[in-house]
């Protein structure tokens, strides 16, 4: 199989995306900035809140839907804001009917100051989700069991988290993000806590086959350039995990072969 970059989609749920870099909409300077990160990264995805949307004037709203139809990026609804199985049900069937797709970003809020991701129902309103037709993407920890029982319960892609949403940390707990790509054989896609380019290269190059973002990009200086060195940073990450890392050396290695002793290191006659 032709794994170069080029020839190289992400693949969930049976369809296929040119990126694997995916961003969020909100906190922009705005929607005019927006548009032109989006243009610019060309993401698989954009996601949108249908709560967060509906809280702002049904002008604003609309011109917001309007703009992501002209962008042409596929919407990728989330149940942010969601603190309870119902709600979270509630949203995404009504994201559903607005957005004409069943894809849906789930989230299930349990704690409103990490906001951590409540996995002690996340499982159940995932598999009530697969069971009416939608194509889950949940976000949720690192933690291997849970992200297992994910996928037993029918999502094709798992999308933990490398820090608390916002805090741009990068990834705090290496080792479970490492062993969780080991022991998972689904896409995985970084979901949150990322805030430079660096970090989301480096999951990348541990085998994660997609990133998602949003404050790194829409709270940066430039948020256009940003989007650009976070798209370029995704398919660098992408394209060291497909050419494979050198194995690590605990002492220095020659990298220039030694094929006989040059005549300026012979000693001398006497």
């Amino acid at each position: 199989m032709n794994t170069t970059p080029d020839h190289d989609p992400l693949v969930i749920y049976g369809e296929q995306f040119d990126s694997r870099l995916l961003l969020g909409t909100a906190r922009y300077p705005s929607p005019r900035v927006m548009e032109s990160a989006l243009r610019c990264a060309r993401p698989a995805m954009v996601t949108a809140s249908l709560r967060r949307q509906g809280a702002v004037s049904a002008e604003a709203s609309n011109g917001f839907w309007e703009l992501l139809k002209d962008v042409g990026i596929p919407v990728l609804p989330n149940t942010a804001g969601c603190h309870s199985i119902q709600e979270v049900i509630t949203t995404a069937q009504m994201a559903r009917e607005v957005f004409a797709t069943p894809w849906i970003k789930l989230e299930l809020i349990g704690d409103d100051y990490t906001l951590q991701p409540d996995t002690l129902n996340l499982v159940e309103v995932a598999a009530r989700l697969i069971k009416d037709g939608f194509k889950v993407l949940p976000y949720c920890t690192e933690d291997l069991v849970l992200c297992r029982r994910l996928v037993d319960a029918g999502c094709q892609a798992v999308m933990p988290w490398a820090a608390p949403i916002g805090t741009g940390k990068g990834p705090i707990n290496p080792y479970a993000m490492r062993l969780l790509r080991e022991r998972l054989d689904v896409p995985l896609i970084v979901d949150a806590g990322l805030g430079l380019p660096s970090h989301a290269c480096q999951v990348m190059e541990w085998g994660y086959d997609g990133v998602l973002l949003n404050t790194a990009v829409a709270l940066a200086q430039d948020p256009i350039s940003m989007a650009d060195a976070f798209a370029k940073a995704v398919q660098a990450g992408r394209s060291a995990f497909l050419g494979g890392v050198m194995v690590e050396q605990d002492a220095a290695q020659p990298s220039t072969p030694v094929l006989g002793t040059p005549f300026w290191h012979q000693s001398s006659p006497n």
